[in-house]
C-alpha cells in the first residue's frame, strides 16, 4: 500500500481527469488511466536533458540552453545544490553565477520546460551531494533522516528556496512542470519513511497541492522500496546498456499505472583522478534512446491506450566544470575523488561544443517529433594564448600570516576541519619534534585518519605525502625542536552512498614511532579570500627562499590579443595544485595522476586591455622553469 496509490485515490484521479479544465487553464498531471502525463489536458511526454547551472559560468548559460533547445529537447532537468547557496548557517547567496532564479527565467525565455531537483540531497558528484558541510558542525547530527537537528536545517533552507520556485511552477504561469523530492534515497542506509513524509509535507505546504512531486531510484527493488512513498510518483534511472523492458518493469512493480519515466539516462560517465577518461559510444546512447522512444509510440492507440516511456531525465546533456572545491567523491572500496572537469563525455562538451553524440541524439529525436527550425549554434571560439612564464612568489609556510590572519588555534591534539569551522580547502597542522630522532623513525597515522592528503614538511623541507587509502607513513629524522608541518587538503566530500558524513583533516593523532605527537598550532587557511582581494599580485615582492619541491605560490601575467575567448591550460612538468586567474578559482590540476591534463578557462573570466593575473598553488613540486601553456583544446590521458 505504501508503494502505490490506493484504489480510491486512483478512481478519484481518473474522475478528475475526465472533468477537463477550460482551455486557458494550465495543468500538468498524471493520467493513471492512460499511463501518460497530461499537459493542459492533452497527452504529453517530454524529452529532457540535464544541465547544472553551478558548473557553467553565467555568461554561458544562454549558449548552452539554446543548444539544448535546438537539439530537440523540450525540457531541462536542474539540480539546486543547497551548499552552493547557503554557504554558512543562515548566510545565503543567490547572486552572479548562483542566481538560480535568473537561470530558471532564462529557460522559460528560450521555451524550455523544467524538471526541478532541489534535494535537499542531490548527489550529482557534487561536494557532499549538495548538503552543506557545516551540518557536520552540529554534534550528533544524522544526515538524511528524521534527526531533529537535520530537519531544522532542511526546513530553514526550504523556506528560503521554495518560495522562489512557487511562482515559476507551470500551474502558476511558469515552466516548472515537476519537482523531485530528495534523490535516490533508496540507496541510502537509513530507509527513514518519516523523513520522506516530512519532506512531502514541507514541499506541499510551500509549493501547493497541484505540482507534480516525484522520486528517482535505481531499478533494484530494495532501493525502490526504501526510496518511494505514497504521494510521490516513483521513477527509475538506468543507462544505455540496460534492458529497457526489464528496467521499466521495475518501475511498474511500484507504479502499476502512470507514465514510464527514466529520470537518469546516462549519456556518458564521470572521471576519477588516477583512472582512464570515461566515454560511451554515440551509437549506443542513440540506440538506447530510440528504444525508449519506440516503446512510447508502439501501442499507437492515442488517448485510450497510451503507454509512454518518458526519456530521459538526467541525461547529462552538458556537464561543465567543478570549479574551485565543488567536486565530490565516491567511495567504492576506496576514496575516489572526482576530477575538475565534469565533461562527462556528454553531448555538449565541457566547453559547450556540440559533439558527434549530440547530432546522433538529435537524429533520433527527429524521428519522433519535429526539430526546431534553424541551425545548431556553433562551438564557442577558442584561443591558444601560448606559453606564459611564472615566478615563485613564496613558500606557503612563509605566508601563513596572510592566509590565516586570525592566527593559529592551539590544541593538544589535532582538530578536524569541522571542529575548526573550515568548509573547503586547506589546514596547516604545526608542531615540533619532542625528542631527537637520529635514526629514521616512522611518522604515521591510524588507518583512514588522513582526509584526504597531507603534505609533510620537516624544518620546511618537503618529506612526502600521506594519503587517504594510500601511503600513511613516512620515515623521518630530526632533532628535538625541529618544526613539523602537515598541510592537509580536502579533495571533496563523498557525494553518494551511506558515508555522506565525510569529515576532513587529521582525524586521528599523528605519531612518531607509535608515540602520539601533541601541542599543535592549527591554521585554517583562507586562500581564496586573499586571492580574491588581489593577493599576491598587489602584495610586496617576497624573496622566494628554498627549493621548488614544497607547497608554494607562483605568479605571472598575460594579455589577450584584443579578445577574451575560452582556452585550456596545460601544466607541463607540474605535479598537483590549484589555479586562479583574476581571482577566479578554476579548480584542481593533478597532471602526474591524470587523466585530466588541462583546466578549462572560460573567456568570461579573462580581461581585455589589461593584464590577466595568474596564481598557482603547487603542492608537491614545480618544474625547474615554471611555465603554463594555453591551448585551444583539452587534453585527457595525455593525448589530444
Amino acid at each position: 500500500a505504501r508503494m502505490r496509490l490506493p484504489a480510491l485515490a486512483l478512481l478519484l484521479a481518473a474522475g478528475l481527469l475526465h472533468t477537463q479544465a477550460s482551455p486557458s487553464a494550465r495543468s500538468f498531471q498524471l493520467d493513471y488511466e492512460h499511463n501518460c502525463f497530461r499537459k493542459d489536458g492533452a497527452p504529453f511526454r517530454y524529452i529532457s536533458g540535464s544541465i547544472h547551472y553551478a558548473r557553467v559560468p553565467r555568461p554561458a548559460w544562454r549558449d548552452r540552453l539554446l543548444k539544448m533547445y535546438m537539439s530537440g529537447l523540450s525540457a531541462v532537468q536542474v539540480y539546486v545544490p543547497w551548499n552552493y547557496h547557503e554557504t554558512l548557517p543562515g548566510v545565503y547567496d543567490f547572486t552572479g553565477n548562483r542566481d538560480v532564479e535568473a537561470f530558471l527565467d532564462l529557460t522559460a525565455e528560450l521555451g524550455l520546460l523544467v524538471i526541478l531537483r532541489p534535494g535537499p540531497y542531490i548527489c550529482a558528484e557534487w561536494e557532499m551531494g549538495g548538503l552543506p558541510a557545516w551540518l557536520l558542525w552540529k554534534p550528533d547530527i544524522n544526515l538524511r533522516t528524521s534527526n531533529p537537528a537535520y530537519l531544522a536545517a532542511v526546513d530553514s533552507w526550504l523556506h528560503i528556496l521554495l518560495p522562489k520556485i512557487k511562482p515559476r511552477l507551470y500551474q502558476q504561469g511558469g515552466n516548472i512542470i515537476s519537482v523531485q523530492v530528495e534523490n535516490e534515497y533508496g540507496s541510502y542506509y537509513a530507509c527513514d519513511y518519516g523523513y520522506l513524509r516530512h519532506l512531502l509535507a514541507s514541499f506541499r505546504a510551500l509549493l501547493g497541492s497541484e505540482v507534480l512531486l516525484f522520486t528517482t531510484d535505481s531499478t533494484r527493488m530494495e532501493e525502490l522500496c526504501c526510496g518511494t512513498l505514497q504521494g510521490l510518483y516513483a521513477t527509475v534511472d538506468f543507462g544505455p546498456g540496460s534492458n529497457v523492458t526489464e528496467a521499466f518493469g521495475a518501475q511498474r512493480r511500484v507504479e502499476p499505472k502512470g507514465p514510464l519515466v527514466n529520470s537518469e539516462y546516462y549519456t556518458g560517465w564521470l572521471d576519477y583522478w588516477g583512472e582512464a577518461h570515461a566515454s560511451t559510444s554515440a551509437a549506443q546512447v542513440a540506440r538506447g534512446l530510440e528504444d525508449m522512444l519506440q516503446l512510447g509510440a508502439s501501442i499507437n492507440m492515442q488517448v485510450t491506450s497510451w503507454q509512454r516511456a518518458q526519456p530521459p531525465g538526467e541525461y547529462m546533456f552538458h556537464g561543465g566544470t567543478n570549479f574551485a572545491y565543488w567536486s565530490g567523491a565516491d567511495y567504492k572500496d576506496q576514496y575516489k575523488p572526482v576530477t575538475t572537469s565534469y565533461d562527462y563525455d556528454a553531448p555538449l562538451s565541457e566547453a559547450g561544443d556540440p559533439t558527434e553524440k549530440l547530432f546522433a541524439i538529435r537524429t533520433v529525436i527527429s524521428k519522433f517529433q519535429p526539430l526546431p527550425v534553424g541551425p545548431m549554434p556553433p562551438a564557442t571560439p577558442k584561443y591558444a594564448y601560448g606559453w606564459v612564464a611564472l615566478r615563485k612568489y613564496a613558500d606557503l609556510l612563509d605566508v601563513l600570516d596572510v592566509l590565516c590572519p586570525s592566527g593559529p588555534i592551539k590544541s593538544q591534539f589535532p582538530l578536524t576541519f569541522e571542529a575548526l569551522n573550515q568548509v573547503h580547502g586547506f589546514v596547516v597542522y604545526h608542531t615540533q619534534l619532542p625528542w631527537d630522532v637520529p635514526d629514521p623513525a616512522t611518522l604515521g597515522t591510524p588507518p583512514h585518519s588522513i582526509c584526504d592528503r597531507g603534505y609533510v614538511m620537516l624544518q620546511k623541507e618537503y618529506q612526502g605525502t600521506l594519503e587517504r587509502d594510500g601511503q600513511t607513513t613516512l620515515r623521518v629524522t630530526g632533532r628535538a625542536g625541529d618544526t613539523l608541518d602537515i598541510l592537509l587538503e580536502n579533495m571533496g566530500r563523498i557525494s553518494f552512498g551511506a558515508n555522506t558524513s565525510d569529515f576532513k583533516g587529521l582525524l586521528g593523532n599523528l605519531s612518531l614511532n607509535s608515540r602520539p605527537l601533541s601541542n599543535w598550532l592549527i591554521y585554517p587557511l583562507a586562500i581564496d579570500t586573499a586571492v580574491q582581494q588581489g593577493w599576491p599580485h598587489t602584495a610586496l615582492p617576497k624573496s622566494s627562499s628554498g627549493g621548488r619541491v614544497r607547497p608554494a605560490f607562483y605568479t605571472g601575467t598575460f594579455e589577450t590579443p584584443g579578445i577574451a575567448w575560452d582556452t585550456f591550460v596545460k601544466f607541463p612538468g607540474w605535479s598537483k595544485g590549484l589555479l586562479w586567474i583574476n581571482g577566479f578559482n578554476l579548480g584542481r590540476y593533478w597532471t602526474c595522476r591524470g587523466p585530466q591534463q588541462t583546466l578549462f578557462v572560460p573567456g568570461s573570466v579573462l580581461h581585455v586591455g589589461h593584464p590577466n593575473n595568474i596564481t598557482v598553488l603547487e603542492l608537491e613540486g614545480a618544474p625547474p622553469t615554471p611555465l603554463l601553456l594555453f591551448l585551444d583544446r583539452p587534453l585527457y590521458n595525455r593525448t589530444l
